[in-house]
């Protein structure tokens, strides 16, 4: 089930980079609401309130319930943009959410069962392919993340998108059959595998071969005169 939160805006009638400037340096961050066939809504928001929900995580899977002057505009953030040094938002871009909508999200990978894996036992390291996974979800069921079970993967084993179970109301939109997370095997593990093989091989042959030597004959005794 997709998680809700609060944030609170204020208008903000001018757009422009000016504008724009203007509005971070009274410590607030810029921002549009767009789409279910609506004019966009030109908005800002608490600078601090902004980077809490940004940095807490699932910011792109997570839907607003944005008060406009005691509006509520139900959205989900689409994109957003952090200073390149100082790593704070400076802009973000919001999808109005109509009645019944279904959007298209990339949602997260959570791994589980490492611990368990009788590969990572054996000397194997957990490979995520994919971190992220494309699917279309209707509005009241995107998933905060997808849970991918590895905790019986073998070393050279995977999981595939189409190994998992997906919550109600999801679907995939990407290629089921595409690799989420394997198990790679540690490093010299080609050669020990084959050095086993080799010895395994060996002992087979080296029976064969002294079941096929013929049997030494014991030396005739005196004839009886």
């Amino acid at each position: 089930m997709a998680t809700v939160k609060e944030l609170k805006a204020t208008a903000r009638p001018k757009a422009g980079k000016g504008a724009a400037r203007a509005e971070r340096r009274a410590g607030r961050v810029p921002a549009v609401i767009y789409g279910d066939n609506k004019a966009p809504l030109t908005i800002s928001l608490d600078d601090k309130a902004l980077r809490q929900s940004i940095f807490a995580g699932h910011f792109l899977t997570t839907i607003f319930n944005i008060d406009l002057d005691g509006e509520k505009h139900r959205v989900i953030p689409r994109d957003f943009a952090l200073d390149p040094v100082k790593d704070f938002p400076i802009h973000v871009d919001f999808l109005r959410l109509g009645k019944g909508a279904s959007i298209r999200v990339s949602v997260p990978l959570h791994v589980t069962g490492t611990e368990a894996s009788p590969g990572v036992k054996r000397g194997g390291a957990v490979n995520i392919v994919n971190h992220t996974v494309e699917l279309e979800a209707e509005v009241e069921h995107i998933p905060q993340f997808i849970e991918v079970d590895v905790s019986k993967l073998e070393i050279n084993n995977s999981v595939h998108l189409s190994d998992v179970v997906l919550p109600k109301g999801v679907r995939v939109v990407s290629r089921e059959d595409q690799t989420l997370v394997t198990v790679v095997p540690p490093s010299g593990y080609a050669e020990e595998t084959k050095g086993a093989g080799a010895e395994g091989a060996a002992a087979p042959a080296a029976g064969a071969a002294a079941a096929a030597a013929p049997a030494a004959k014991a030396p005739a005794g005196d004839k009886k005169k």
